[in-house]
């Protein structure tokens, strides 16, 4: 059981935790069941979820996501905790017409979230590909219209779309470790494997947490002309 923030600015959000983390790691034979109690807004935090851990699975051999693939379905998720429901009706509306005015057509559900203490609003799109799935976060804040943290929302997703990205930046960062474990033989076994993904770009907490890992694990993270990162053993 963990408490404290689920929704806070530069952090995952519960769920992009539970929508586009945890199915990256069911790819490496990593699972679990995230269950949300109660939501924690900037500042007062005061939320909780639950993950019940599975047993390890069979560990691939390769993770394969250079590429994306075509766009299957854009879902937006508009939530509010502790204030009037329309705020997440008007963040959701806003979001759909960002992403209309790009072309990208979406499903859009307003929803209310528990909390004890905190209040706030958050929008969550996910972009199911092909080969691959990404997430989008905005988050409100006091004097931040609803619909300024829609279009966020819209931009965010648009900026992904525009980019050759197989996965988003943050989900590029997250699953350097698993695919370094993988690589190093450690996910169940004395098998090693190979993962290669494209990311939506190359930042410098992506490079940087490749060469912190490469200190601790037997692995070579490697980043080509093309943007493709390449993590195998050493």
């Amino acid at each position: 059981t963990l408490r404290g923030g689920t929704h806070l600015p530069h952090s995952p959000s519960f769920h992009y935790l539970s929508r586009v983390w945890l199915p990256a790691m069911e790819r490496f034979g990593l699972s679990a069941q995230l269950k949300l109690r109660y939501a924690g807004f900037y500042p007062e935090g005061a939320g909780e979820f639950r993950a019940d851990v599975s047993p390890l699975a069979t560990a691939p051999s390769m993770v394969d996501w250079r590429s994306r693939g075509t766009l299957l379905e854009m879902d937006v998720s508009s939530f509010v905790g502790g204030l009037p429901f329309e705020l997440a009706e008007r963040q959701g509306r806003a979001t759909s017409q960002a992403l209309r005015e790009r072309g990208l057509y979406c499903t859009a559900e307003n929803f209310p979230l528990p909390t004890t203490r905190s209040q706030g609003t958050v929008v969550f799109v996910r972009a199911q590909f092909e080969r691959t799935f990404s997430g989008f976060t905005a988050l409100g804040e006091k004097g931040k219209r609803a619909e300024e943290v829609g279009r966020e929302a819209g931009e965010r997703v648009s900026r992904f779309m525009e980019s050759a990205g197989a996965i988003d930046e943050y989900l590029s960062d997250e699953v350097l470790l698993p695919a370094a474990l993988l690589a190093a033989g450690r996910l169940g076994g004395s098998q090693r494997g190979v993962t290669v993904f494209t990311p939506e770009r190359v930042t410098d907490h992506l490079t940087t947490n490749a060469r912190v890992i490469e200190r601790f694990l037997p692995v070579k993270i490697e980043v080509d002309a093309e943007a493709k990162v390449l993590v195998k053993g050493a």
